[in-house]
């Protein structure tokens, strides 16, 4: 009796044993991790460092001086203030512009832009011997609310396009810096009031200002009349005759070579230092200095980044070139030195990859054609 007890106990233990083992390799078991002494819990990481308060006056990088920002704001008061039996002042506010340029994105203008490749003598640009002041404008963005304001500014140029209402000056420029300030908390509806600008009015606006530092000429945009927002560009108009002495620059529909020598138009919110890289800077708007900067066009990007080849059927949608633009360039021409005319439009810079480092970012002058009919073609049923 003793032995068979024990046989059955044995048993058991061996049945138990190969059941824990069918268990264990089964593809429905389960295995848990188990916590002993010698795991080590790590202390959690200390808070992240809180941003420093934002200041409520701002600008972009590029910081412009005081003193202009003054006139900036002068001006802007002094044209939203209502003129005599009207109920709205002479500037057209930036909700307004920035309700523009939503709605008429990819907008194709009635008038075409005319195709200067190689422009002649009377058109072509001399950047040896014209100063910038008589070929880019400086385009400022800028809000008011009480004792906060915010300013951004840019770089642009007219074009000549015929057929649009007479004496309206075209402007091409970028569109990141109005996307900058159209997000500002002094032009959004609902941002809280504060001490600051409780039960103030906001004032807004954006102004074409060309002319020497002593005496700028201050032109307000009426409208935005077209915008590519996938390529950062917008066309804007201001009232008849507001550029004295800022010519048109003819615009190439070709892109140009890599390897192609250019020359950029450069901003700088700071005076050169006197020396062999001081030449060729001149004062400009504002109190900036101006350059017309020797480079090269390195290559083409399509819209998903990768590289595109002119003369192919790449969508040459962006534009690289070196040397990298400073901050406040954006919106300036890139002549072809070779024939004189625009073939790009600068944007900012771009990271290419470790070994190439930071290039100069851009668009080719092309897509300043995809706002403006192509001559001899008349498009019915436009939006």
């Amino acid at each position: 009796m003793a032995l068979r007890q024990t046989a059955l106990a044995s048993r058991s233990r061996i049945t138990s044993s190969l059941s824990s083992a069918a268990c264990l390799n089964s593809p429905s078991a389960r295995a848990y991790a188990t916590v002993g002494t010698t795991t080590y819990i790590g202390q959690p990481p200390p808070p992240p460092t809180p941003p420093p308060a934002a200041s409520s006056s701002s600008t972009t990088a590029a910081n412009l001086s005081s003193v202009f920002d003054a006139q900036i704001l002068y001006e802007l008061r002094r044209r939203c203030q209502l003129a005599p039996g009207s109920s709205t002042g002479s500037q057209v506010q930036l909700p307004k512009l920035v309700e523009q340029y939503l709605d008429r994105g990819g907008l194709v203008l009635d008038s075409s832009l005319p195709y200067e490749s190689r422009p002649g003598k009377d058109r072509r640009i001399d950047v040896d011997e014209s100063a910038a002041l008589d070929s880019v404008a400086m385009i400022v963005h800028a809000a008011q609310q009480g004792a906060e304001h915010k300013i951004t500014h840019c770089s642009g140029f007219a074009l000549s396009a015929p057929g649009l209402s007479e004496g309206q000056s075209v402007m091409v420029t970028c569109a990141h810096t109005l996307e900058e300030i159209r997000h500002s908390p002094i032009l959004r509806r609902d941002a809280p009031p504060n001490a600051n600008n409780a039960a103030l009015p906001s004032v807004s606006g954006s102004f074409v200002i060309t002319g020497p530092s002593s005496s700028p000429t201050f032109s307000p945009v009426s409208s935005i009349l077209s915008s590519l927002h996938r390529s950062d560009l917008l066309l804007m108009s201001a009232p008849p005759s507001p550029f004295p002495a800022l010519r048109t620059l003819p615009v190439s529909p070709y892109p140009a070579q890599p390897g192609a020598r250019i020359r950029a138009h450069f901003v700088t919110h700071k005076e050169p230092v006197p020396g062999a890289g001081a030449e060729g800077w001149r004062p400009w708007v504002g109190g900036t200095w101006s350059k017309w900067i020797r480079g090269t066009v390195l290559g083409y990007r399509d819209m998903a980044g990768r590289e595109a080849k002119p003369g192919t059927y790449d969508a040459l949608s962006h534009l690289l070139f070196d040397p990298t633009p400073t901050p406040g360039s954006s919106g300036g021409p890139i002549i072809d030195e070779e024939s004189g005319a625009v073939i790009g439009v600068v944007l900012g810079t771009q990271m290419q990859n470790r070994l190439q480092g930071v290039c100069g970012w851009g668009v080719p002058s092309e897509m300043i054609f995809e706002m403006f009919s192509l001559p001899g073609l008349k498009l019915n049923n436009r939006s």
